[in-house]
């Protein structure tokens, strides 16, 4: 490295490390983001310098749901095994978020000792992230139809990303989810290692193919594909009948994994992170063992105690992802183990200007077993009005439903608490913005 390309390396962690205390200091933000964007001004070269200090090599996590539980899973395990791992675990997962994390694992002159970067990567800025990163593993999760307002459809994304990791190097291992057929015909036209995770679980299929699935054409002839059953939205075992297009073939066998977070997509996230795990070279013991003791990532399942109730925060910012919350609460409703549910709809920046998505969302399955439903948050009427839809079109005599609606934030909390007897759960589900909002005040005790 020059002298000159040093001396500005230097000035941008300097300045870096100096926002990023800050920020902190006055309360300002959590500094993910702005000493990264800052950094990057003075020296555009940084992530790539960066990154290839990593010495055992990068690891990126894309798709539309999951990356963040997924991302902190595999860092458990790794850690558990003695590596020294780099996370953007607040989630900041533009380029100016991974130039932010990396920065803050760096010594004052821009040194990075670190064994493996998990970065969390948007799927909208894989390309251009590529350009700067040669990773190691290439980690999708799934596409599904996420914020169009921002991205477009799942097809236009997985062009993009093929286009992307084609010219990388052959040594690259792409892991993919054979159960979505978007990526499993990506992984099948890569030059690249290409390995498969998926589930192999027939009692886990859902009765019938949900009427907003993204994905049920053929990604080779654009035939309809002929599915012998779906596990969630559009991903499940199916073939082509016109082309012969058919799922790949899966590294292992699902049914012989653990799973402790609740519902189906997190056994996605576990086989994901277990896979990795392995093609590192962690036995199999040692990650059933870390994902037996792992906890949730914050608002992903994560469960917390406050007043003495039970309270899990389920993050649905998309129709897939709400759909397979409610698909967990109702599991657990129909055992008489839960009977109020407070959803909180944000129309802000991280979540998606468009809100139009709730309206493909199976909310009439949420009423259909009753109990209380209180909704709050900036668009708390769109989202009440789409369930006074569902209940008229539930219109059970058995069903009754109290649905309650209320602006403040706070005070929806506070009455899903009094509504909640202490011997169950009250589940939360909200948009990524209103998800800090309720943890800000539950873990803040605003409540008290």
């Amino acid at each position: 490295m020059q002298v000159l390309d040093q001396i500005r390396l230097g000035l941008a962690v300097a300045v870096a490390k100096t926002v990023t205390s800050l920020v902190r200091v006055l309360r300002l933000g959590s500094a993910s983001v702005l000493p990264g964007e800052i950094a990057r001004r003075l020296h555009p070269r940084l992530l790539s310098l960066l990154s290839q200090q990593v010495s055992q090599g990068i690891i990126f996590i894309v798709g539309t749901n999951g990356k963040t539980t997924t991302s902190l899973l595999l860092r458990t395990i790794l850690e558990s095994q003695g590596w020294r791992v780099t996370h953007n675990e607040t989630g900041a997962n533009l380029i100016n978020g991974l130039i932010t994390t990396l920065l803050g694992d760096a010594n004052l002159i821009g040194q990075l000792k670190t064994d493996y970067a998990i970065l969390e990567v948007d799927e909208n800025i894989v390309p251009l992230v590529l350009e700067d990163c040669q990773p190691k593993f290439i980690v999708a999760l799934n596409l599904f139809r996420d914020q169009l307002d921002r991205y477009g459809e799942v097809d236009i994304i997985s062009q993009r990303w093929q286009k992307a990791i084609a010219p990388l190097a052959k040594d690259t291992v792409v892991v993919l989810n054979a159960d979505d057929p978007t990526l499993s015909h990506l992984g099948q036209q890569l030059p690249q290692r290409v390995l498969f995770f998926g589930l192999s679980e027939p009692s886990l299929y859902l009765k019938e193919i949900p009427h907003a699935v993204d994905s049920i054409y053929c990604p080779s002839c654009g035939h309809p594909l002929n599915y012998q059953g779906v596990y969630l939205s559009h991903l499940g075992d199916f073939h082509c009948p016109s082309c012969g297009f058919s799922k790949s073939q899966p590294a292992f066998h699902s049914r012989d994994w653990p799973q402790i977070l609740i519902g189906v997509y997190n056994k996605y996230n576990t086989l994901a992170a277990g896979l990795v795990a392995q093609e590192i070279g962690v036995n199999t013991e040692a990650i059933f063992e870390t994902v037996g003791n792992f906890k949730a990532a914050f608002g992903r399942a994560e469960e917390l105690t406050v007043n003495g109730k039970h309270i899990r925060i389920l993050l649905s910012k998309n129709p897939v992802g709400m759909n397979e919350t409610i698909r967990a609460v109702n599991d657990i409703k129909a055992k008489g183990k839960a009977s109020t549910t407070l959803i909180v709809l944000n129309d802000r920046i991280p979540d998606g200007t468009d809100v139009s998505w709730i309206w493909d969302v199976d909310t009439e399955k949420l009423v259909n077993l009753g109990g209380t439903l209180i909704v709050s948050g900036d668009r708390v009427y769109d989202m009440a009005l789409r369930l006074q839809y569902s209940q008229e079109f539930v219109k059970e005599e058995t069903t009754k439903v109290n649905l309650m609606i209320e602006e403040d934030l706070q005070k929806a909390i506070n009455i899903a608490l009094d509504k909640t007897p202490e011997d169950e759960t009250l589940h939360i589900l909200p948009t990524y913005s209103a998800m800090l909002e309720v943890r800000g005040i539950l873990t803040g005790r605003k409540i008290l």
